[in-house]
């Protein structure tokens, strides 16, 4: 391979791109500040939950490809083109992202950098963040010009991040020379036959938080849809089902439900709006506060959806919760709507109990006045009133049957729209969901 490479930050976009380039057969090298985090990495302990990751991890430090340090001077010495996969939260208080972790890996990585190489941005960031940070590398750096900046931003879900690293339906190339191309054309060049398409900075920034903003919008407006039809007595999942059929709409994210969560699109079309209010273009994205409205309506219409078959009031009841992540096949509990969910009805009296397949450490950390269950059997064990938050295969798969055998009183919401509301009705249940008569 031409070029030896290194990973900067080691969230779920750093492990996954830092073990996916070791498996196309680069050397990769990967930095976090955290040697606890550093330690079970080069142990092949995964430190997140992420389908298909950890036999990856092992492959490639097995194969001596892959290693984790703490050290920016071996980084800077070891590699030649130098991904930063570092996060980029929410401000707290504001809808700004806060970009503090990537200007550090910038002037940590920067005056280390005494010859030719690539910096290359995979975070999402606000629009002119390359722009600015090409300056100051170039000003920290003793390579000078020579350290050149590019933007490649990620488009994985979490879930499917192998898949979609190894497998991207598109690469965006964020450049200002053709050697800064050509280099990471070579880098993805094992990949095979994959659309490419070469940008200026800014472009390649907008097309992370414009991509992520569509889908919130496509999401939001079936929400909106399921309002609708709760008022009209319509049955959302039809309608749904009904759109998908033209081609111009679709089916995916066409899923009416609790909304959305998570450490993406939540926080990036709130700092997209931000951005755009920074460069007077405000009234361009206005229709995102609608957008980011709807989905926390969804959270309260399903708090709502509860209380009602509780009778009423939360105080004496006991409620299930199924599912803590933001999605399965996850054990992210970032703006997890499902928490929010649960925690809401926590502080209105109910007595909550939760189970996730795989997230509930997370949750029990966040969360510590709420009861967790190590089944979904135990968790619904003598409730009032049952709510599928996340829609695991696990739940979807239950039995009504056996659950009806341990409840209180057998009232489930479905949160997802993901059970079959027929075979848990014949099985006596009162069921309801989101957007459904």
């Amino acid at each position: 391979m031409p070029y030896r490479l290194t990973v900067i930050g080691t969230g779920y976009l750093g492990i996954t791109h830092a073990a996916s380039m070791a498996d196309l057969g680069f050397e990769v090298l990967g930095l976090d500040v955290d040697p606890d985090k550093i330690a079970r990495l080069n142990a092949g302990e995964l430190p997140i939950h992420e389908p298909g990751l950890e036999p990856v991890l092992r492959r490639g430090l097995a194969s001596g490809r892959l290693r984790f340090t703490t050290s920016y001077e071996e980084v800077a010495a070891f590699g030649d083109v130098h991904f930063v996969c570092v996060g980029t939260p929410q401000k707290r208080g504001e809808y700004a992202a806060d970009v503090t972790y990537i200007d550090n890996a910038i002037e940590g990585l920067a005056p280390l950098l005494d010859r030719e190489c690539l910096v290359v941005g995979k975070s999402t960031v606000p629009v002119g963040t390359a722009e600015r940070l090409a300056d100051k590398l170039a000003r920290l750096s003793p390579a000078g010009a020579e350290a050149e900046l590019a933007w490649n931003p990620e488009f994985l879900r979490e879930g499917f991040a192998v898949h979609d690293t190894l497998h991207p339906d598109r690469i965006v190339l964020g450049v200002r020379t053709e050697r800064a191309e050509k280099m990471l054309r070579e880098v993805y060049e094992p990949l095979g036959e994959v659309p490419i398409v070469v940008t200026d900075y800014a472009t390649a920034e907008l097309v992370k938080t414009a991509a992520n903003a569509f889908l919130a919008t496509k999401i939001s407006f079936i929400n909106a849809m399921a309002e609708v039809c709760e008022a009209a007595h319509a049955d959302v999942e039809l309608l749904s089902k009904a759109l998908s059929y033209d081609d111009r709409i679709g089916g995916r994210y066409l899923n009416a439900g609790l909304g959305f969560g998570g450490g993406c699109l939540p926080k990036d079309i709130r700092a997209f709006m931000a951005r755009a209010g920074e460069l007077g273009a405000d009234q361009a994205l206005t229709f995102l506060r609608e957008v980011d409205a709807i989905n926390m309506r969804r959270r309260a219409r399903m708090v709502d959806l509860a209380r009602e078959l509780a009778g009423g009031s939360f105080h004496g009841c006991t409620v299930g919760v199924l599912g803590a992540a933001f999605k399965p096949n996850s054990d992210d509990i970032r703006d997890s709507p499902a928490l929010a969910v649960a925690v809401a009805i926590g502080h209105q009296g109910g007595k909550v109990t939760i189970y996730d397949p795989i997230a509930l450490d997370n949750a029990r950390k966040a969360h510590p006045e709420l009861n967790y269950g190590e089944s979904a059997v135990e968790a619904v064990r003598g409730a009032h009133v049952v709510l599928l938050l996340t829609e695991w295969q696990e739940f979807v798969d239950l039995d009504p049957e056996q659950l009806g055998g341990v409840v209180a009183a057998r009232r489930i919401v479905d949160g997802r729209n993901a059970l079959d509301a027929e075979n848990w009705r014949s099985a006596g249940w009162h069921y309801r969901a989101l957007g459904r008569p």
